[in-house]
């Protein structure tokens, strides 16, 4: 089933509406995006769960990598340099860690709780090469930014 991306972000905000335990939220948006986006081959979280380390949280599609520390591919890539990346060919990306062989384009946004505190990365997956645009990297940055506000500690 493809949705808009307006249609994603109501059904999603809808869900979540109220919510603010973080895996709860992090299964709802993973599932919604998953299933709502053709193309998006693999969408899950990587929670901080120590000091630059990263470990495997909600997601769907295939199996994931279970631990990223924050100076390998591109989600530690994100989380260290502060910043969403859009990486439209992995192979070209220096440090990629190929958890599935088939991807061939990334997106990684960053997930704030309601304090500032970075709680995790969103990292989505593409087998199509450059298949993430400007449109779907402001979408997923603000429905994460407005979906982890609601995040309390």
């Amino acid at each position: 089933m493809t949705l808009t991306l307006d249609e994603i972000r109501g059904r999603v905000l809808a869900l979540c509406e109220g919510e603010d335990d973080a895996i709860a939220l992090m299964a709802t948006m993973a599932t919604e995006l998953f299933h709502g986006v053709d193309g998006f081959d693999w969408v899950g979280f990587y929670r901080v769960t120590a000091p630059g380390m990263l470990k495997i949280g909600p997601y769907q599609g295939g199996h994931g990598c279970l631990q990223i520390p924050f100076d390998r591919g591109v989600c530690g890539a994100s989380a260290s340099r502060e910043t969403t990346l859009r990486v439209d060919d992995v192979d070209a990306f220096p440090g990629h860690i190929a958890c599935a062989a088939s991807t061939k384009s990334e997106l990684v946004v960053r997930g704030f709780d309601a304090s500032g505190t970075l709680i995790a990365v969103l990292d989505l997956d593409s087998d199509t090469p450059a298949f993430f645009t400007a449109a779907h990297q402001e979408f997923i940055e603000n429905l994460v930014a407005d979906v982890f506000g609601q995040i309390t500690a």
